[in-house]
């Protein structure tokens, strides 16, 4: 409007974006086990909801460990979403308006299998694949509540559930030394498994890996050295 001279208002100034300097947390194996421990031991409570959510949460956790899928991906997900004889879950309400696709391996596919079939006893002709008692979809909030009592109880160094994404990318990677195809063709799957609009985003995790150049200066130098110069360049 007022490139068009329809007002004489003073635009503010946009704030300069600051470079976000947290680092999520490595999870190691051990702290890793006493988690998923301490999710296949909930104590039992009485109630419709506490036997609900002990059936739940270790099949959730384990979801978002395997997967990379962000918590609101997983909470928001139906029944339809999820194809258990071929164990392709399809993302439709996820970051932004792109549908993608998260295949799940094996074992957890037959995890999902069990789970679905306990869960139906309980909430018969559901909707949503991780109800409530009334079939509705937990809130973020639910997510970052288990995860902190159930890893608090075991564990001594901060985490949060979104976290368990960082370290799928993280765990992804350190997996590609000394492997078959280039490293391009598991970096553009990998995004595209993530859900990420751009590949860019999936780069960040490099940052993010240990010993990272010697991976990709093993697999593939033509990559390593023109990242090299990239960074060279940005310093010039």
């Amino acid at each position: 409007m007022k490139k068009r001279g329809l007002t004489n208002i003073n635009l503010p100034q946009v704030p300069k974006s600051v470079p976000r300097t947290y680092i999520p947390h490595a999870f190691t194996r051990q702290e890793l086990e006493r988690f998923f421990n301490a999710c296949d031991n909930i104590k039992p409570r009485r109630g419709t909801l506490s036997v609900i959510q002990r059936i739940i949460l270790p099949v959730f956790f384990r979801l978002l460990y395997s997967s990379g899928m962000r918590t609101t991906e997983a909470i928001l997900l139906e029944r339809e979403d999820v194809n258990l004889e071929n164990g392709v879950i399809s993302i439709k309400r996820g970051k932004g308006y792109d549908q993608h696709f998260v295949v799940l391996h094996d074992t957890m596919l037959s995890l999902m299998r069990i789970y679905d079939g306990k869960i139906s006893e309980l909430i018969p002709n559901r909707r949503i694949f991780f109800p409530t008692p009334d079939d509705k979809p937990h809130n973020p909030a639910w997510v970052t509540y288990h995860f902190r009592v159930l890893w608090q109880g075991c564990n001594k160094l901060h985490a949060t559930p979104y976290e368990l994404r960082h370290n799928y990318a993280i765990e992804n990677i350190n997996s590609w030394i000394h492997q078959g195809f280039a490293i391009h063709d598991k970096l553009l799957a990998l995004s595209k498994s993530m859900g990420h609009k751009q590949i860019e985003s999936t780069l960040a995790y490099y940052s993010l890996t240990p010993a990272i150049s010697d991976i990709m200066e093993f697999d593939d130098i033509e990559m390593y050295e023109s990242l090299i110069q990239g960074t060279d360049e940005e310093k010039d």
